[in-house]
């Protein structure tokens, strides 16, 4: 089985779990919008919404997100949606705090978290909506390394690594240092990466150059001939012109490498760094016309965006199983 498959199944037990506690206020509804918006709540019609829909978390589904928050304002534009990127794991914090509406996660939320939600009364429920393949680039000039194992990753990004040179990965490569650039310790993609990769969530190197922008890392891997780096799928469709995607082989032997791409990612041929991405949707939000609305949206012709901006739809049935979870 596919690892994002994997994970979305733990993720699936661990949002039961997370269905608990005592609906709180919700700061977000300082916009006026009030009602049970349920079921009941019109995307057609306009007139009807005005609000603020507040989102933070995840660099990697933010591409997604502001895409449907732009879109949706078109229609809608009594609503501002609000995205932020502060990671997964700063946008948890946030979303505890009871400052977001929703928080894009890269990752399952964590038990720490869903112990913090739990605390402060917070329910909340899962949804998903994407997959990505987490993608290791190169800098187009580099041109000894089409692909990398994973255990070629785990000697470069592990926590005792004494790699420095490409030449310390394999003695025909260059004796040039490897300039590394990904994601901070607060990002899903970072979680996710050292835990499939290094073997445990949060296990890295700390001497490499982390950034919760996405965008900061494409720029310093399109600056460097010897850089490597690693962040989501999305980023790399954006920046083909900037950047190197190498192919990635599960084990040693370099030679069964696959290469991130819509159908490889889809199929779930790209492993171990194929995963789902989520909405972490407060229950109490959902009680707003205005937010119901947009998940609606997002879950609906917002889909289509999913493929726009470089990540890998659902497939029907699965889309299907998360429209449910909304409804319920």
């Amino acid at each position: 089985m596919a690892s994002w498959m994997r994970n979305a199944a733990l993720a699936a037990m661990v949002s039961v779990v997370g269905l608990v506690g005592c609906s709180v206020e919700d700061p977000a509804n300082a916009d006026g919008a009030s009602g049970n918006g349920g079921a009941g709540s019109a995307i057609g019609d306009a007139g009807s919404l005005s609000g603020t829909v507040m989102i933070d978390g995840s660099s990697t589904v933010f591409p997604i997100s502001q895409a449907c928050a732009e879109e949706f304002g078109k229609l809608h534009k009594d609503v501002k949606v609000v995205v932020g990127t502060s990671g997964t794991g700063g946008g948890f914090k946030k979303f505890v705090l009871g400052e977001t509406d929703i928080n894009d996660a890269s990752r399952p939320i964590k038990q720490k978290e869903i112990d913090a939600c739990k605390e402060k009364g917070i329910e909340f429920i899962e949804l998903t909506v994407a997959i990505d393949g987490l993608s290791v680039m190169v800098n187009p000039q580099n041109d000894f390394v089409t692909a990398l194992t994973t255990e070629q990753l785990k000697k470069i990004w592990a926590p005792d690594s004494q790699v420095k040179l490409w030449s310390d990965v394999d003695p025909a490569w260059p004796k040039e240092e490897i300039k590394l650039y990904g994601p901070d310790t607060d990002s899903g993609t970072f979680d996710y990466f050292t835990e499939v990769i290094c073997g445990e969530g949060g296990a890295s190197r700390a001497d490499y150059t982390p950034s919760t922008d996405d965008n900061v890392l494409v720029k310093g891997i399109a600056g460097d001939k010897f850089s490597l780096g690693y962040f989501g799928y999305a980023y790399y469709v954006e920046n083909k012109d900037k950047l190197k995607v190498i192919g990635i082989a599960e084990g040693s032997d370099a030679s069964q490498a696959v290469v991130p791409d819509a159908t490889s990612i889809e199929e779930g041929r790209y492993t171990p760094l194929s995963r789902p991405l989520f909405l972490y949707v407060k229950k109490a939000s959902l009680a707003k016309p205005h937010v119901k609305a947009f998940l609606e949206y997002y879950l609906g012709e917002g889909q289509k965006l999913v493929g726009e901006v470089g990540y890998v739809k659902l497939s029907a049935d699965a889309l299907a199983a998360t429209r449910a979870s909304l409804s319920e």
